[in-house]
């Protein structure tokens, strides 16, 4: 139980070798933290004794206090209201969150079915449009309680095990090991494949979703919540190479390799990435000049070439690799999994402007001995297996920026409640409300599109979802990463200084800002998204009957 505590009793401590402070109604010791509080120690003596939340907020975001919280944190003041979350957004006079409402159909001349009837409950700060508008108490007929669950555990295993720590991650440009584990352990590794929950290939499980109720809105929450972070190098570094290179694999592996591999890979002791971007072909796939040459009698292949930009490539176990078995352009191209264990193999990190902690990399094949088994998919047909694998990949940047974009957001509303200037909140200021809306705006249509393009894929046969959704989805791709980088230049002007800052309170909306090339160009550069968005898109019309 904790313990509490009176003013008078805090104002005791208010010496250099007994400080404590007061930050939301929660009583901290610094006495030993004071040597290693990177602005010195004269600032924490200043407020030695008393409430320094005002003082907290001006210099920290949430992260920081969820970080040192367990470490320094020694109880409460007598009277302290039911715990609610700590943070800036305090300010903005959110109403409490109600618990679900209930809320009976009306009469119309469209039935809502049943179970479309009734909200889920809140989640969140309720910001407006902070989150999803399901995550506020507004219908959707996208999601149920499993959703709602996964929402809720997701959010509760980030804020504990990752937010406080991303500063430091980016920094080091590394994520710990272990957060990777330990997301195979919790299954959610096995969920973020854009296929059913692969029950054959582990034993882990999701806590809060059955398997066979796993479906691709569960994989949206599980990116969704992850993007939460404000990190692309988090995100890429747990699920980038992973979410793209193991699918082709699911999909068109040998059966023997599969059974070998997969395990290891989605229980979180292996990685695997994808390798198709070379020096000189990007979104050029089919002019990849990587090749594999097979053996005289018929039982490997000789890889030889280089991949560059490649997501993961430095820790990775396998490799996803696009190679020129054949003719020139897209039917002379295969698919083949290499492992680094094979001689031949070398990688080297990149340094790059965003996305620190994801592992950029220049792989070099040297004579790489490769047995055919290995293929995936068949000889001189590995252009299907990269195209299908493109929706997928699309969707999740997709995702990703549109919650980057929201992140942006969030934050800017939070500090605009808080930062005032000319004897006014930035809120009260319309310049600054014509920029949070315009995000809004922006954020709320890119989302709505979002979530109907994951509807068509759930409802649609791989087949006929890469034919027909290969355009919207490259249409969904572009504007998704244009919203993102519209709000992280937004949220920046906002912030003015804090957010050309590494670290403190524009700690994210500085990350993100350097994150935003990131996710405009791989995937599809944003100009060939839009172009490809029309020609496929007329293609697949004209053959349903279009009339023009």
């Amino acid at each position: 139980m904790s313990k509490t505590f009176s003013l008078d009793e805090v104002a005791k401590h208010k010496e250099k070798d007994d400080l404590w402070i007061i930050v939301e109604g929660d009583v901290y010791d610094l006495t030993k933290f004071q040597t290693e509080h990177p602005g010195g120690q004269k600032i924490l003596q200043r407020v030695g004794g008393k409430d320094a939340t005002t003082q907290f907020w001006k210099y920290h975001n949430q992260g920081i206090l969820n970080k040192y919280k367990p470490k320094l944190m020694i109880g409460s003041l007598e009277g302290k209201a039911a715990e609610k979350p700590a943070t800036a957004a305090a300010a903005v006079e959110a109403p409490k969150a109600a618990p679900a409402v209930i809320v009976p159909a009306k009469t119309s001349a469209v039935k809502v079915p049943e179970e479309q009837r009734e909200t889920l409950e809140p989640l969140g700060e309720l910001i407006p449009f902070g989150d999803p508008s399901w995550y506020q108490g507004y219908h959707s007929p996208y999601y149920n309680e499993t959703h709602s669950a996964l929402r809720n555990e997701i959010r509760a295993w980030m804020e504990e095990k990752v937010e406080p720590y991303l500063n430091e991650w980016d920094e080091t440009k590394r994520v710990p090991e272990e957060i990777y584990q330990e997301m195979g352990k919790r299954g959610y590794l096995a969920g973020l494949l854009g296929l059913h929950y692969p029950v054959q290939y582990t034993n882990y499980r999701v806590t809060s979703v059955p398997p066979e109720k796993w479906d691709l809105f569960h994989e949206f929450i599980l990116t969704d919540e992850l993007s939460r972070s404000g990190s692309g190098g988090f995100v890429w570094n747990v699920i980038g190479g992973y979410g793209i290179g193991l699918p082709p694999l699911m999909k068109f592996g040998n059966e023997v390799v599969r059974k070998r591999v997969i395990p290891g890979i989605i229980n979180g002791s292996k990685r695997i990435c994808l390798a198709i971007t070379e020096p000189d072909a990007g979104s050029d796939v089919a002019n990849l000049t990587t090749t594999a040459e097979k053996t005289p009698d018929g039982k490997h292949f000789i890889v030889n070439g280089e991949k560059k930009w490649i997501t993961n490539g430095i820790w990775s176990d396998y490799f996803t690799v696009a190679v020129r078995t054949g003719k020139p352009g897209m039917g002379g191209i295969s698919v083949l999994l290499i492992e680094r264990t094979m001689p031949g193999v070398s990688t080297r990190k990149m340094d790059c402007q965003g996305v620190w902690a994801s592992g950029t990399t220049y792989i070099t094949f040297e004579d790489v001995k490769v047995p055919v088994e290995n293929l995936i998919g068949k000889e001189n047909q590995g252009f299907k297996v990269i195209m299908t694998n493109f929706n997928h990949e699309r969707l999740g940047i997709a995702i990703q920026s549109t919650r980057f974009a929201r992140v942006c957001y969030e934050e800017s509303m939070k500090y605009a409640h808080k930062r005032k200037t000319f004897a006014k909140r930035l809120i009260d200021h319309p310049v600054i409300r014509m920029k949070l809306a315009h995000m809004a705006r922006q954020i709320e249509a890119t989302h709505n599109l979002l979530e109907n393009m994951i509807y068509q894929c759930k409802c649609m046969g791989e087949t006929e979802a890469m034919l027909k959704l290969g355009g919207p989805i490259a249409s969904l791709k572009a504007q998704s990463t244009i919203t993102f980088e519209f709000c992280a230049r937004e949220a920046a002007q906002i912030f003015g200084g804090l957010g050309y800052t590494r670290g403190g309170q524009g700690a994210k909306v500085e990350r993100l800002y350097r994150d935003v090339r990131g996710y405009a160009i791989p995937g599809g550069s944003e100009e060939i998204m839009l172009d490809l968005s029309v020609r496929q898109s007329l293609k697949v019309h004209q053959a349903l009957g279009m009339k023009l």
